[in-house]
């Protein structure tokens, strides 16, 4: 495993793309790691506001921007809960902040969801790069969370998903 904070964020990034756990792992185990998952958590959303720049324009990115981090927060704070008092592991040991650095960073793939603004094929590269993602935040979950199985990171993900999912319903156009 590499040692902490052996990656740039740039490294980290392409890492956590690419479903390294170890990544992963290191992230979870850097508390310096924080500002740089809120830094990537922004990008995405920066890059998602582009791509549908024509439904709130600039005042719609900067909102998408503010919710998408009010969503991170919350998301690993319900993940959190769930994957540590409902369905732990025997080897779990997690705290908030490992889970919002691994789930920052399971966010990386969604920065090419600026490439959703290219016509025709812009949806299917939006799906594609929101099931990329999925992946990666079950990985990232599995490593925070010490869990050895995947099925228990897919469900916490899911659980975890219903309060993110209500919170974009209620902020539409966003």
């Amino acid at each position: 495993m590499a040692s902490e904070g052996a990656h740039s964020i740039l490294g980290r990034i392409i890492g956590a793309a690419r479903l390294d756990a170890h990544i992963f792992e290191e992230v979870e185990a850097d508390k310096s790691a924080t500002r740089q998952a809120l830094l990537v958590v922004a990008l995405v959303a920066l890059s998602t506001g582009i791509a549908s720049a024509g439904t709130g324009g600039v005042g719609g990115i900067v909102a998408g921007i503010i919710v998408a981090i009010a969503g991170w927060a919350i998301w690993a704070w319900v993940v959190y809960l769930i994957g540590t008092k409902i369905l732990p592991a025997h080897e779990t040991h997690a705290d908030w902040g490992q889970l919002a650095r691994t789930l920052g960073f399971a966010q990386s793939p969604g920065i090419l969801r600026v490439l959703g603004a290219v016509p025709v094929a812009g949806d299917i590269i939006f799906l594609v790069v929101s099931l990329w993602m999925f992946v990666a935040m079950v990985i990232a979950v599995r490593q925070a969370l010490d869990y050895t199985s995947t099925a228990r990171a897919i469900g916490v993900v899911l659980l975890g998903f219903i309060p993110y999912a209500i919170l974009l319903f209620i902020t539409p156009g966003i």
